[in-house]
């Protein structure tokens, strides 16, 4: 049976490059994007509107097209979220239930959820912090990625349920527009730069958290699903590793491509989520498990987003 795939929340800032990633590798009919709206990017494949929470709604897609494979993305995300605490843990966890149960009934063979940095919180190592390490988050977001992450765990050692995570760092990709997390001044940057030569950042500047750039993210999530199950021994969330960097020294990147450009810093409720988190990852689990390395580092990928953006924006 050939391998067909159902992307939940297709339209975010993951799902966007996901879809194109999956599609690129398994071709466009076996990936089906779905999302609670309308897509702003022209479709190469099929597309389904779907809640995330309505679950006869995904069963009925995931009956029309023979879904085998499941990555959920909808979510709520952590600036966002502390707005909306009920729903955010609503959405949160309501979907991945769906899904889990899905796969527990035997109706998809396999799922992927992102977890995220944010299940650790400020009584966590701060510097090379370990796969396996305390975890008190203080946000609803990450609150919900920890919770689920001893849920996707559960389910597969209670009903054998294939399910993969990565803890993602930071993302940062010129494909889409940022989503409300902490860490998007790291893509507002290049936005402002381009636009006005001038960005404000509601981080201060020596705020160092780890990062990553989309294809090197996309490319791991996608290794992680196509690793033998045997291979695949932490199923809560993997830690992943890209680039750790400040807003200042992302700047002086940035400034190197804008002639002038200047940065002004007005750190505000984002600082304290910030503040709570990593400064750099210790993803050596990833890396023996299934071989994960990152591509780029700060510097490429800085040259990439000011390439691709500037043609965009233009």
């Amino acid at each position: 049976m050939s391998k067909k795939i159902l992307v939940i929340g297709s339209s975010g800032q993951i799902g966007t490059e996901l879809v194109e990633g999956l599609r690129a590798r398994f071709g466009d009919q076996n990936v089906v994007a779905s999302d609670i709206k309308e897509p702003q990017a022209k479709q190469t494949g099929p597309f389904a509107m779907v809640n995330a929470m309505d679950r006869r709604g995904i069963e009925r897609i995931v009956e029309k097209y023979e879904i085998t494979e499941v990555y959920l993305l909808a979510a709520l995300l952590s600036a966002t979220a502390e707005k909306d605490p009920a729903f955010a843990w609503e959405l949160n966890m309501d979907s991945l239930f769906i899904v889990l149960e899905l796969a527990r009934e035997g109706k998809v063979k396999k799922v992927y959820w992102p977890s995220s940095i944010a299940v650790f919180g400020p009584t966590t190592p701060k510097d090379n912090t370990p796969q396996r390490t305390i975890a008190e988050p203080s946000t609803v977001y990450g609150i919900s990625k920890q919770a689920g992450e001893q849920w996707c765990a559960y389910y597969h050692k209670r009903y054998g349920v294939d399910v993969r995570s990565i803890r993602y760092p930071g993302l940062i990709g010129w494909k889409s527009a940022p989503g409300g997390g902490t860490t998007d001044y790291a893509v507002h940057i290049f936005h402002e730069a381009i636009k006005n030569g001038k960005y404000t950042s509601f981080l201060g500047p020596d705020t160092t958290l780890p990062m990553m750039y989309m294809p090197d993210a996309i490319r791991a999530t996608i290794d992680l699903m196509e690793a033998p199950a045997e291979q695949v021994k932490v199923r809560t969330g993997y830690n992943l590793a890209g680039i750790s960097f400040s807003p200042k020294e992302i700047a002086a990147e940035v400034a190197r491509h804008i002639s002038g450009f200047t940065i002004n810093y007005a750190p505000d409720s984002r600082q304290a989520i910030a503040d709570s988190w990593p400064r750099s990852i210790d993803d050596s689990a990833a890396r023996a498990d299934w071989g994960w390395k990152p591509q780029f580092d700060l510097r490429a990928m800085v040259d990439e987003m000011m390439v691709n953006l500037k043609r965009e924006l233009a």
